[in-house]
């Protein structure tokens, strides 16, 4: 069994195969391929610490995710999210790969929104708005990157400091929140807030938000006016147990991503506003931590 870690990860891990990986296997997932329990949380303590397990079997990819969410790390040495990925073969269950899962799930995670962005906002977008300036951030400025072409960056955060570290890192610009999102083409917010700290109002008409954040059942980012948007969500069963933007809203769910990569539902139209909940499942850990164990063989196939 091979043991992978995360510069093994980072070494063969590109925006450039994760992004259609991802929309596959949302798309196999929307189609009842495959099977998956929502995640078991742990609250260790509560607003602090929590462990997840997350299990899942799928045609190419079976195994587990053990994930800690420890938001009370931020400002620490140590980061909110670590993970573990054991990965089986499906066909024998024989175990394949211990694979560090901190990596995956900072771009899995960034990933998934972008295949959604090249499919719900506007081919012509140009503002990218980011609500939060940590490892997500940087990672959804990246993978939205290789979908759209944006002119310019728009960055807020809790700890303005972090805004302008940030801003000054990727060529953004640190601005208050509502500024930051009105006019904007795409919005981001992947934060752990309680309370909404996007409100539709500052919404322009067409706008696409991905709301990465905030993942526990009574948290929320969005307010009530953008969650009237046209929603799409990764799990319809996972976000009506774990989003407190969808629990809290009662927003009615549009549609599962995969449906719409699929071609079984359509995408909503251009001038609509968007608005697409990920709280992150199994399948697209497992599929790419398949990914990264059949580069990682390729290359030494290679070399022998």
């Amino acid at each position: 069994m091979m043991h992978l870690d995360e510069a093994a990860v980072r070494a063969v891990l590109t925006w450039g195969t994760l992004i259609p990986a991802m929309e596959t296997a949302l798309s196999a997932f929307s189609a009842g391929r495959v099977i998956q329990p929502v995640r078991s949380m742990i609250t260790v303590e509560e607003g602090r610490r929590y462990l997840g397990v997350m299990p899942a079997v799928a045609e190419d990819a079976m195994g587990l995710k053990l994930v800690s969410f420890y938001p009370g790390n931020r400002g620490t040495v140590h980061p909110t999210h670590l993970a573990m990925i054991l990965l089986l073969d499906p066909e024998t269950g024989q175990p394949l790969a211990l694979v560090d899962g901190r990596l995956i799930t900072e771009m899995r995670t960034a990933a998934v929104s972008a295949a959604v962005t090249k499919r719900l906002a506007s081919p012509d977008s140009r503002v990218l708005a980011i609500l939060g300036s940590g490892v997500q951030a940087k990672a959804h400025l990246e993978a939205l990157s290789e979908v759209r072409r944006f002119d310019e960056v728009r960055v807020w955060s809790r700890t303005p400091e972090h805004a302008r570290r940030f801003a000054a890192e990727h060529g953004a610009r640190a601005l208050d929140a509502e500024a930051a999102v009105r006019g904007a083409d795409v919005v981001v917010t992947a934060t752990n807030a309680l309370e909404p700290i996007l409100k539709g109002a500052w919404l322009k008409p067409g706008a696409h938000v991905n709301a990465v954040g905030s993942p526990r059942p009574t948290w929320r980012e969005l307010d009530d006016e953008a969650m009237r948007s046209v929603l799409v969500v990764d799990s319809r069963e996972a976000v009506l147990k774990e989003s407190g933007d969808v629990i809290l809203s009662g927003a009615p769910i549009y549609a599962e991503a995969g449906e719409i990569f699929a071609g079984s539902t359509l995408p909503p139209a251009l001038r609509e506003t968007t608005v697409f909940k990920s709280v992150g499942i199994a399948i697209e850990d497992l599929a790419a931590a398949r990914l990264v164990y059949d580069a990682v063989r390729a290359r030494e196939d290679e070399r022998e």
